[in-house]
């Protein structure tokens, strides 16, 4: 029998989706209580993300709402409601606070009464679309007042890590579950690079005729892959090949090899068709090195920016001949480094702030930052956050609208919050050597535009994406938030009921509000209300505000008086 909190309903409100951009608001959800190894979660506070956008207009062709394919024994699938996979309606919602209020029978790792902040990203149980299944997609998200986990999804395999991070009580819901944005950006940052060619990974050897295979030999004798496919033109290529000490398969042509399965690929040559036929045989997490030999490509080539975010493929090259060169510019990590020129692009959005109030706080040498909007309102709400941390931190700090004002200069990293291949390819042209340039935002993965390899080889950028966190990143962000370093609730800009979830949505889609939507769903009736309008509806909350900003204390006077409204 499961252990549980007393005055559990039958049934909550619960916002679903149901197919592509259909969402309602369901007033009479069934609460499912937990079977055996099952938690149920009270949801103290949700905030709204631009993928739960994605989601809403992708539904079933989202690939974190596809099946698990592999990684949990389908028979386990089988018995847990909250796993809702392709056309099953879903509960959107994965940056949550919540209450641990029963759990069942055999369930060894979660208690009663436990207050958690939640990992969403479930990264070894890997969907169809060779994506991960994740809270608030293929499994019930949380923007419902209660939350169905089970503890063979909810717990880390290598480490048997909780995916429910045990956290204070001193805490708002708000800043609790707005971790998890902040926790991508950390990712954003954090997350290592590989520098070398994969070991045990399956390597392609692609030349043009006269071109020497110069640093294969060093590359495979350092890593030494399972496998090398080649596709070479002469037969001093061949040689070379035949004096590695991995035998080297020969193939008959390009278009006949499987897309998507090499870990790396280097080719040697210029030829724009090569380049682009390459591209489609790049496996996730794969690197594609083009080795230029003092040549020029000529043209623009049609890269997969949006696999670079969601696939995690990069992009290396070098106008040298020598293969090995290229992966000596791979930086360890998307981190920060001193003397940076920063531009973020998209500055005055939810996780444009989060950037450039990062940058600002780094501690690094040196840094200065500039954030560009479209918007006035929005840059003037960046404003009002970001230029007195600037002072205090002595960074230089711009913030430009690009209607107004063009940017005639050169950036060494960029910060990408709009999911646009036009602005990628603009950073590239706009890059000063050795410029880091992060595609943070979420280009649908199919995405491919033109770019400038030429400009973007000569001047050893690096282009990389992440999507999501991991229980390292959350934990970092929750030490900074707890010992004072990370405000997060600085990111609020509205908060809402469940009525006012599906408006929340709606502004995140037509960026009317500069900051973060949190959404609390105890809260039944009650609308969307910007901040600078609190005071016109609860002034009482809005005189708890810190200097405008959301707060532990204006939470709690907020869940007083709109429960009798």
């Amino acid at each position: 029998m499961a252990e549980a909190a007393p005055s559990i309903p039958k049934t909550e409100y619960a916002v679903q989706l149901i197919g592509p951009s259909k969402l309602t608001l369901n007033r009479e959800k069934p609460v499912v209580m937990p079977g055996p190894t099952q938690v149920l979660a009270k949801v103290e506070a949700v905030g709204l993300c631009f993928s739960d956008l994605k989601l809403l207009k992708q539904f079933n062709s989202h690939v974190r709402k596809v099946p698990v394919v592999r990684g949990i024994d389908q028979k386990v699938l089988s018995e847990i409601p909250s796993y809702v996979p392709n056309e099953a309606p879903t509960v959107p919602g994965h940056e949550v606070c919540c209450r641990i209020v029963a759990v069942g029978s055999a369930a060894k790792h979660h208690k009663v009464g436990e207050r958690c902040l939640v990992q969403t990203d479930y990264r070894t149980l890997r969907t169809a679309a060779e994506s991960n299944a994740a809270f608030g997609y293929n499994f019930e998200g949380g923007l419902q007042e209660y939350v169905l986990m089970d503890e063979r999804v909810i717990m880390e395999p290598a480490s048997g890590e909780r995916f429910l991070i045990p956290v204070s009580e001193k805490l708002s819901a708000s800043a609790i579950a707005l971790v998890e944005p902040w926790a991508c950006v950390e990712n954003s940052y954090a997350t290592a690079e590989r520098q070398t060619i994969k070991a045990g990974g399956k390597l392609l050897v692609v030349a043009d005729a006269g071109r020497a295979l110069e640093g294969v030999q060093t590359l495979v004798a350092a890593h030494t892959p399972a496998s090398i496919t080649a596709f070479v033109a002469d037969d001093a290529q061949k040689k070379a090949l035949s004096e590695l000490s991995v035998k080297a398969e020969l193939a008959s042509g390009l278009a006949a090899l499987p897309d998507e399965s090499f870990d790396d690929i280097i080719y040697f040559g210029k030829q724009k068709q090569t380049i682009e036929l390459l591209n489609d045989k790049l496996g996730t997490r794969g690197i594609i090195n083009i080795v230029l030999g003092g040549l020029r490509i000529g043209a623009p080539v049609s890269v997969g920016i949006g696999r670079v975010h969601y696939r995690l493929t990069r992009w290396i090259g070098t106008t040298g001949t020598n293969a090995a060169s290229s992966y000596s510019l791979i930086p360890a990590n998307g981190e920060l480094r001193a003397g940076e020129k920063m531009l973020v692009i998209g500055a005055g959005g939810p996780m444009g702030q989060m950037h450039v109030i990062r940058a600002i706080c780094s501690g690094l040498s040196n840094v200065s930052v500039c954030g560009t909007d479209m918007d006035d309102g929005r840059i003037a709400a960046l404003a009002q956050k970001a230029v007195p941390l600037a002072k205090a931190n002595g960074v230089s700090l711009r913030l430009i609208n690009t209607q107004k004002e063009k940017l005639q200069e050169k950036f060494s990293y960029f910060g990408i919050m709009a999911p646009v291949g036009a602005i990628v390819a603009a950073a590239i042209k706009d890059a000063a050597p050795g410029a880091l340039i992060n595609v943070f935002a979420g280009i649908p993965a199919p995405t491919r535009h033109d770019m400038d390899l030429d400009t973007y080889i000569q001047n050893g950028c690096f282009m990389f994406g992440t999507s999501g966190s991991v229980l390292s990143d959350m934990k970092t962000c929750l030490r900074k938030l707890e010992a004072g370093r990370l405000d997060t609730d600085c990111s609020v800009d509205a908060i809402s009921g469940m009525a006012g979830a599906a408006d929340g949505i709606a502004a995140v889609e037509n960026r009317t509000l500069a900051g973060k939507i949190i959404v609390y769903p105890m809260l039944h009736e009650l609308g969307l209300i910007p901040l600078g309008e609190l005071s016109k509806r609860f002034p009482t909350v809005a005189e708890k505000l810190q200097n405008g900003v959301w707060c532990k204390e204006a939470e709690e006077e907020l869940l007083r008086v709109a429960a009798k409204t």
